[in-house]
């Protein structure tokens, strides 16, 4: 199997951090980026569906809010994520153990990856602050979650700062009702559907970190904020396509639910902002191509 590379770049556009941003306050968003990312809309009779890709983690003070992403959030009547994460941390982690604590016994973490990565995985573990003896006992998909963390770290950016909790954030403080696509234990599962061999490639992925990841990072950000439909999807092209395994369970049988989910919502009058990672609205893949087959156009409006 050829290794792929799930970079955090790529990651942070389609899937929802595992642990929720930190308890404390957010400072004030500085004002400088011209950013417009992309936002599209369905409608149907007197129901109407706003679909805005995000970025799931961001660097302090970026500032992305455009009018037409204002004039949405204020039209809507509720906000739809990819999953509400619960704000308790120890919850979060409680589903992981669950889901990811191997039933059967596995090899040494640093047996299921090639010798060429054990050096990096020592340097992961030790800057994440957990035994190896505790990694041991978990599924190899969930060795690569808890590891993804520090890589995030590293490029950063936080949740904290990311698209998701800013839309929380304000629905909230407007009394406006907030709802996931998916639940935690449904994102958690995707991973659980992969072979051992597919997990042990995902987890190399994580540990294969290089020099260009932070400017892979920036570049996706600025396709991003710029609404470069077609620069989102070279950085996932350059990724994914090694690994139809993890397009499939990632990506493709998603945004195809999604898409099922979105025409059901469009059953019912009103107005909804659907906010999910960037990575699932561009492509052959995309959400709005599921929709196409359903019989539904989604129109760009920003």
């Amino acid at each position: 199997m050829k290794l792929f590379r799930a970079r955090a770049a790529v990651l942070l556009a389609l899937l929802v951090p595992l642990l929720p941003a930190p308890a404390w306050a957010r400072a004030p968003r500085a004002a400088g980026h011209a950013a417009h990312p992309a936002v599209w809309k369905v409608s149907k009779g007197g129901s109407t569906v706003y679909l805005f890709g995000t970025i799931h983690a961001l660097p302090p003070h970026f500032e992305w809010e455009t009018g037409a992403i204002k004039t949405a959030i204020a039209q809507s009547d509720r906000l739809v994520l990819e999953a509400v994460i619960d704000q308790d941390p120890t919850k979060s982690a409680q589903a992981l153990l669950r889901l990811g604590t191997a039933t059967t016994r596995l090899p040494p973490v640093a047996a299921r990856v090639a010798p060429k990565f054990r050096p990096r995985l020592a340097a992961m573990i030790a800057r994440s602050q957990l035994l190896a003896a505790t990694l041991d006992t978990l599924k190899t998909w969930a060795v690569g979650m808890v590891l993804f963390g520090p890589s995030v770290a590293k490029l950063g950016v936080s949740s904290a700062d990311g698209v998701e909790e800013q839309l929380k954030a304000e629905f909230r403080a407007a009394g406006k009702p907030i709802e996931g696509l998916e639940t935690l234990d449904e994102q958690l599962g995707f991973f659980d559907t992969l072979t051992e061999p597919q997990q042990r490639a995902f987890l190399e992925s994580v540990l294969d970190e290089q020099d260009d990841d932070a400017s892979d990072f920036g570049k996706m950000i600025g396709a991003w904020s710029h609404g470069d439909e077609r620069g989102i999807a070279r950085s996932f092209d350059k990724d994914m396509k090694k690994s139809d395994a993890l397009r499939t369970v990632l990506i493709a049988r998603r945004d195809a639910h999604w898409a099922d989910a979105i025409v059901a919502r469009l059953a019912t009058p009103g107005t909804q902002l659907i906010a999910v990672g960037a990575g699932h609205l561009v492509g052959s893949d995309s959400v709005q191509a599921a929709l196409a087959k359903l019989g539904y156009v989604a129109t760009r409006v920003e």
